[in-house]
């Protein structure tokens, strides 16, 4: 005999797409909902990046969480770390020293960047996942601007005018095109002792081309029109180094003061949660109702999931992907509290892919069509603010855009907190003469509009 709706108590973990997309599916069915994330704030991480090169606002493309279901009685939120799963008791455990039971629990946890066994290079290179990581990374961008036009050492200046993008991805690609034309359009009229449009725009990539999950024709055209943008293209060579005074890319060191990482992704620690072999990425192999193999009151989604379309390709850990993971496992907790039989097995609808490279250049691939240039562009930014939640996000992200369409200038621009100054960990960076430069930045430092 099934529990009545008001037994059944679901817990979410994560506030991502997928997390979200399951509390809203469950509306009105009568559940109990408990939604755990580690932050208070639903992210639009397909944006972050403009965060991190200073075109929008954190404000813009993040929600408190508790706003977002300030009308939902059903649904309680807590702000606290999970440390693990205790399946056969249905609890989870949290950072505390509190459980909190559950009849179905989903995992929504994501991923974080990847170093492929080389995690120490994470405090040269941050990657991009968290709103602390674009803020980081935006900090930097601006501070190694401000240190050069103080910096009196000719091949010191050139070091701190390198940025490296390492990985070739929407992501890779993204940051590389806006730093460039934030370097080579916006910022040099405003400096006085350096010119920001000799900067270099690395983009290190270990395989052949960028975008390679696109067709051929539009990584071709989106690698051309990095390099019409100053982008530097060092393709087929994989980074062998991160240090604080640059970038070693196979045998080749280039002095480089700000580097950003988006060649990797690993999944959250859910496998070890669940006691479970994960695949390469550490993703929890799942079934064909999402389900946990052996745990059927356990779904995984997103990308914390190892999920397989019906082809048999994996299904690509993006937001559309997780949403409709969302809907499905939603679907799926529905009819099982009310004891319906399952509807059938979860079936991934490709949406295309889509990327930017910069102003007035996209590419865009959507079963056969394929779009580049202007047109994808409207397209991608028209889809973009479309999945936005929210009249005013909407309003605020498209005014920016605009803003920084017609003038040019990026309006997130302010450097607050943390000092200026070289510091002792930008002191312990230098090498020998032959690499002498005057400092890394600092981590961890954050930058609001």
């Amino acid at each position: 005999m099934s529990r009545s709706n008001t037994d059944h108590h679901v817990v979410v973990i994560g506030a991502g797409f997928g997390g979200l997309q399951v509390v809203r599916g469950l509306k009105g069915s009568g559940t109990r909902i408990t939604l755990i994330d580690q932050r208070n704030h639903h992210l639009f991480q397909p944006l972050l990046y403009q965060v991190a090169t200073t075109i929008l606002a954190t404000s813009e493309i993040a929600w408190p969480i508790r706003s977002l279901f300030r009308d939902r009685p059903d649904v309680t939120t807590l702000l606290a770390r999970v440390d693990g799963v205790d399946p056969a008791a249905r609890l989870v455990r949290l950072g505390d020293g509190s459980t909190v039971s559950y009849d179905a629990l989903v995992i929504a946890t994501g991923a974080r960047h990847a170093y492929f066994g080389h995690d120490a290079w994470e405090m040269v290179a941050p990657g991009l996942k968290t709103l602390e990581d674009a803020t980081t990374i935006r900090r930097r961008l601006l501070l190694a601007f401000e240190r050069a036009e103080c910096e009196p050492d000719p091949d010191a200046r050139r070091a701190l005018l390198t940025f490296g993008v390492i990985g070739a991805g929407p992501t890779g690609v993204e940051l590389a095109g806006i730093i460039a034309e934030l370097a080579k359009r916006t910022l040099w009229p405003e400096f006085r002792n350096i010119d920001t449009r000799e900067a270099r725009v690395l983009l290190i990539e270990a395989g052949p081309r960028v975008l390679a999950a696109f067709p051929e024709e539009l990584s071709t055209y989106a690698a051309r029109a990095l390099e019409q943008r100053g982008v530097e293209l060092l393709l087929g060579t994989p980074v062998s180094d991160c240090a604080p005074d640059g970038l070693t890319i196979g045998e080749t060191f280039i002095p480089c003061r700000t580097a950003v990482w988006a060649a990797g992704v690993a999944a959250s620690p859910a496998s070890t949660w669940l006691g479970v072999e994960g695949d390469r990425a550490g993703r929890v192999p799942v079934g064909p109702d999402l389900s946990v193999p052996g745990h059927p009151d356990i779904f995984v989604i997103g990308d914390t999931a190892s999920v397989k379309a019906a082809d048999g390709s994996p299904v690509p850990g993006i937001a559309p992907a997780a949403k409709q993971q969302g809907t499905y496992v939603a679907q799926t907790i529905r009819d099982r509290s009310l004891g319906k039989p399952p509807s059938g097995p979860f079936r991934y609808r490709h949406q295309g892919n889509l990327a930017t490279i910069g102003k007035n250049a996209a590419v865009v691939h959507m079963g056969r069509l394929k779009l580049r240039g202007r047109l994808a562009w409207w397209v991608w930014g028209v889809a973009h603010i479309f999945f936005l939640i929210g009249t005013r996000s909407r309003t605020a992200v498209a005014w920016s855009w605009l803003w920084t369409y017609l003038t040019g200038q990026h309006s997130a621009r302010l450097i607050t907190q943390g000092t200026v100054g070289p510091t002792e960990s930008d002191k312990k960076a230098r090498r020998p003469a032959d690499r002498a430069t005057e400092g890394t930045h600092s981590t961890g430092q954050r930058i609001e509009r």
